[in-house]
């Protein structure tokens, strides 16, 4: 039965939401002075998606369709599921784009797809919805596709020159997890896609001899997806996979998204979701990888992240023995470990630190949450005490609360 374009746009934008990669961070600003395009304003105001300046950007996030030729045990859209199916055509997705950017809705779009009739006809499809926003309707706006690492490399490569993002998602955490819930899908192929796009994106980047620089490809960098708690790796397997992602293909971003239960759910997957203070957790700990010095034995050392304490806090917890800290002495790798001390206030403190002492006092206009960080430095105005008392961890645990039997 042929659906009309909203009800297309219902089914398409609910099937979305299962896809956790849709973040606009590092996306390059494309000038639109010359009165010519669209979608080039910066900050305005139906996905939310925040860039590392704080800039809230609003992003139309939709499948192209959810027909799939794939039977991925964990996905909604698989072959055998029983959900009702729609499909996008190439205009109308660029028709939604453009008419909900004129109407302020949105300053970007995330396209993701299920595969139809093959990955290259998907690709391609992707690629003209793209490719017409970007030479017909001069849209300068923020786009990222979904990727699909089975298609040509020449596909991938012209889906990097219109997209501003590209992602491929691993999908699962482990090569064993993919090849139990998605045997037609390849981790090899996966990450094979994610080099070529990382030597694109290096290439662009080099100019050639005659000292031009070759088109920008993806300038705001690949990024990816892992689904926690439907394989049963543990916390430690899934940092370690995410922090060989990001060294051995330059990623911007590795997102975790906690399993959801799916109608008609294959036997072998979890009844009930992982708590969603797990993800969290996770995003906590891929932060101290990439910006605080933390290696994946240090902070996930039992298999699984405290769920109480973050994992900086936690660290702490287990390492007394590091502390307290002067905040007049430490070098910046030992405060990075104080908990309540950012990038940010490190930076601050190891600037002042050169003009004179830090105080205790200074510490709150530096940035620092002082209530996390007191039993862990020392400085002019402030010694802790009771460091070893074995009530300490107490302090910083939520207190119990009573459930209620309704």
């Amino acid at each position: 039965m042929k659906k009309d374009l909203a009800r297309k746009l219902a089914i398409l934008s609910d099937a979305a939401k299962y896809d956790a990669s849709c973040a606009s961070s590092g996306g390059t600003r494309r000038d639109s002075k010359d009165g010519k395009g669209l979608g080039s304003s910066g900050g305005s105001g139906i996905c939310h998606a925040y860039a590392p300046d704080g800039r809230c950007i609003s992003l139309l996030k939709i499948l192209m369709t959810n027909f799939c030729i794939f039977n991925c045990a964990y996905c909604v859209n698989r072959v055998s599921s029983r959900v009702e199916r729609a499909r996008f055509s190439v205009e109308e997705v660029v028709t939604l784009t453009v008419e909900f950017y004129r109407r302020n809705y949105i300053e970007g779009l995330f396209l993701s797809s299920g595969i139809i009739r093959s990955p290259d006809d998907t690709m391609a499809d992707m690629v003209r919805i793209a490719k017409t926003l970007r030479e017909r309707e001069h849209f300068r706006g923020y786009i990222h596709l979904k990727t699909i690492p089975d298609a040509a490399p020449e596909l991938i490569e012209q889906a990097g020159l219109y997209a501003d993002r590209l992602s491929i998602n691993v999908e699962l955490p482990t090569e064993a997890g993919l090849d139990r819930f998605a045997p037609e899908k390849s981790a090899t192929g996966i990450r094979k896609a994610m080099a070529e796009v990382r030597l694109k994106r290096e290439a662009s980047r080099e100019p050639s001899f005659s000292g031009r620089r070759p088109s920008r490809f993806a300038p705001a960098g690949q990024s990816t997806q892992m689904i926690v708690g439907a394989d049963g790796a543990d916390d430690a397997a899934i940092l370690g996979n995410a922090s060989t992602l990001y060294a051995n293909y330059g990623l911007s971003r590795v997102y975790y998204s906690a399993f959801s239960p799916i109608p008609d759910a294959s036997k072998a997957l979890p009844l009930v979701r992982p708590p969603l203070l797990r993800e969290h957790r996770l995003y906590q700990a891929d932060w101290l990888l990439r910006f605080y010095g933390f290696e994946v034995g240090e902070i996930a050392d039992k298999g699984m992240l405290d769920l109480e304490v973050d994992p900086k806090l936690a660290w702490a917890l287990a390492h007394r023995e590091a502390f307290p800290v002067d905040v007049n002495r430490a070098p910046r790798e030992m405060l990075l470990r104080v908990p309540g001390f950012g990038t940010k206030t490190v930076g601050r403190i190891l600037a002042a630190r050169a003009h004179g002492a830090v105080r205790y006092e200074h510490l709150v206009a530096m940035g620092a949450v002082v209530k996390q960080a007191r039993p862990f430095i020392v400085a002019p105005g402030w010694r802790p005490q009771g460091l070893d008392d074995a009530s300490l961890r107490a302090r910083f645990v939520p207190p119990p609360e009573q459930l209620s039997l309704f």
